[in-house]
C-alpha cells in the first residue's frame, strides 16, 4: 500500500466503494486521514460498517462540515452527463474533488528516496485502443530486462495498492479517460498516447471532450517523454504541441504504418518491421512478422509504443527484441486459445467497438467471424472495407440481426448463443482458416462483462479438443 502524503488529521470524504474505493480508503487512513465513506447501494454501505468503516450520508448538508476533499471512484460521473448528486454538492461547498490515481502521483515520492541509487520512474499509458496490450508489454519487456517493476491503475492492481517503490523501480501505469480527466496531479515521467477513436462520449460531452481527457496527461503531467501515436489527427497535434521543432526528441513519435524519419525521434512499423529512427539516422529495426503474441498492424503499433517507452527509460533494442519473444498476449486481446486441426481459436472478445474490430479483421487471412451482443450506436456499417477477409459470420446475441443487415453480401448466418456459433464455425472452418471472436459489440445482453464472454468462448474452444 502506498499511504497518501498530507492528509494528516484532516477528514477526508471517499464516494464509491469498489476496488479502488476501498483501496482509497485504507491508502488515506494510512496516511492519518480521518476517513468518512458513501456508496450509493445499501448493501455496499452496510459492509463497509460491518468492517469497520465510518460510513456517513454526503446526500445531507449537515454531514459536510469539517470535510476537506471528496476522493471519488473513476466509474462515477463527475461532468456529464450529469455530475453525481454527491459530486455537486462538493462542487456547490467548494470541496476539492479528486480520485486515486491523483493521490498516487502525488503520494509516490518519498523522502526514502535519497538513499537510492536510481530515482523510480513511472510510465504512464492512455488511449482509445491498445492501452492495456502496450502497458502489459511494456510491464513485460521491463521484467525480462531485470528491472524492477510494477503494473497497475486500469489493469491489474489499484494505484494505492501497490508497493511503495524501490529502488531503480518502474512502475507502469494504465490510465482511461475516466481517471485522466479528474486527478488534480499526473506528473509521469514517460508518458504514452496510443490512438483515439470515438468511446464514452456521453461521459465526457463528445469527441473533444473524450480527447481534452486524454491530453491532461500530458499538458498537465509534462512527462520528460511523450511517446504519441500519430496515425490520427489528434495524435498529430499532440505530438506538434508538445514538440518545440520536428527536431525535439522529447516527443517520440509511433505509427503503424507511416514512415517517420525525419523527427528527432521516432519508432514506426512497416510491412512487419519495426524501426527506431533517431535525428535521421536509424538506430535499430526488429522483425515483427514470426512475434506470436503481438498478430496485426494494431499489435503492431502496441509495439511501437512499448518499445519507444522502454528505450526512453534506458533497455536496449536487443533486450526489447527478446521480450517481444516472449510475451504471451492479453487474455481476450488477439488472444490465441487453440489450433485444431490447422484451424486457429482467435478470442479478441475485448474488440467491443468497430474501431477495433476492424483492427482484428485486418490481422488474419481467411476468417471466420463471431460476433456480435449488444451492438453500439452507429452499427458496423463501418467494418465494410475489412470484410473482404472474412470467408463468413456467425452472429450472436441481441443485435445479430441487425448486424446481418449491415454486413452486405458477406455470407452469414444467425447463430443466436455462443454456443451456436463455435458449433457451427468448427463444422465449417477448414485448414488454415482462423475462427475469430470479434464482437464488435458489448457483451451485456448474453454476459457480465467482456471477460466472462471470452472465457465462454475459450471453454467451448477447448472442449472441441474432445
Amino acid at each position: 500500500m502506498i499511504p497518501v502524503q498530507g492528509v494528516q488529521n484532516q477528514t477526508i470524504a471517499v464516494l464509491g466503494l469498489g476496488r479502488s474505493g476501498r483501496a482509497t480508503a485504507a491508502a488515506l487512513a494510512a496516511g492519518g486521514a480521518r476517513v468518512v465513506v458513501w456508496d450509493d447501494g445499501l448493501d455496499t454501505r452496510e459492509q463497509a460498517a460491518a468492517d469497520g468503516m465510518t460510513v456517513l450520508d454526503l446526500t445531507r448538508d449537515a454531514n459536510w462540515d469539517g470535510i476537506s476533499a471528496l476522493i471519488t471512484s473513476p466509474g462515477i460521473p463527475h461532468l456529464y452527463p450529469k455530475p453525481h448528486p454527491v459530486i455537486a454538492k462538493a462542487y456547490e461547498l467548494g470541496v476539492p474533488v479528486d480520485n486515486d490515481i491523483g493521490l498516487f502521483f502525488r503520494s509516490f515520492a518519498t523522502a526514502e528516496w535519497e538513499r537510492f541509487d536510481t530515482t523510480p520512474r513511472v510510465i504512464a499509458v492512455t488511449g482509445s485502443n491498445g492501452k492495456s496490450t502496450t502497458t502489459a508489454l511494456i510491464h513485460h519487456i521491463l521484467k525480462e530486462a531485470g528491472r524492477p517493476t510494477q503494473i497497475g491503475g486500469n489493469i491489474g492492481t489499484g494505484v494505492l495498492s501497490l508497493e511503495p517503490a524501490h529502488d531503480g523501480e518502474v512502475v507502469v501505469l494504465e490510465l482511461s479517460s475516466y481517471q485522466t480527466d479528474l486527478a488534480r496531479a499526473l506528473t509521469p515521467d514517460v508518458a504514452v498516447f496510443t490512438n483515439l477513436s470515438p468511446d464514452h462520449l456521453d461521459r465526457h460531452g463528445g469527441l473533444g471532450g473524450y480527447f481534452a481527457a486524454k491530453r491532461r496527461l500530458f499538458a498537465e503531467g509534462g512527462p520528460d517523454r511523450a511517446v504519441i501515436g500519430v496515425d490520427e489527427p489528434e495524435g498529430r497535434y499532440l505530438a506538434g504541441q508538445l514538440a518545440m521543432a520536428p527536431s525535439d526528441d522529447r516527443v517520440i513519435r509511433i505509427s503503424s504504418g507511416q514512415k517517420l524519419d525525419h523527427f528527432g525521434w521516432s519508432v514506426f512499423a512497416r510491412k512487419g518491421f519495426l524501426s527506431e529512427y533517431r535525428k535521421g539516422r536509424q538506430a535499430g529495426s526488429i522483425d515483427l512478422r514470426e512475434v506470436k503474441g503481438l498478430p496485426g498492424e494494431h499489435n503492431h503499433q502496441n509495439a511501437c509504443a512499448a518499445y519507444a517507452a522502454t528505450r526512453a527509460v534506458g533497455i536496449a533494442p536487443r533486450e526489447i527484441e527478446r521480450a517481444f519473444h516472449s510475451f504471451q498476449g492479453l487474455p481476450h486481446r488477439s488472444q490465441t486459445v487453440a489450433e485444431i486441426g490447422g484451424v486457429a481459436w482467435v478470442n479478441d472478445s475485448k474488440a467491443t467497438n468497430v474501431d477495433a474490430a476492424a483492427k482484428a479483421l485486418a490481422a488474419f487471412p481467411r476468417i471466420r467471424w463471431i460476433a456480435g451482443g449488444m451492438g453500439k450506436d452507429g452499427g458496423i456499417e463501418a467494418l465494410a472495407p475489412f470484410l473482404g477477409n472474412v470467408t463468413k459470420a456467425y452472429l450472436i446475441g441481441h443485435s445479430a440481426r441487425d448486424f446481418a443487415l449491415q454486413i452486405g453480401q458477406t455470407p452469414h448466418e444467425i447463430a443466436e448463443t455462443m454456443e451456436q456459433a463455435v458449433a457451427r464455425a468448427a463444422a465449417e472452418a477448414q485448414p488454415g482458416e482462423t475462427v475469430l471472436l470479434a464482437p464488435a459489440a458489448a457483451s451485456f445482453d448474453q454476459y457480465p462483462n467482456f471477460e466472462k464472454r471470452g472465457e465462454h468462448f475459450t471453454a467451448l474452444v477447448q472442449a472441441l479438443r474432445g
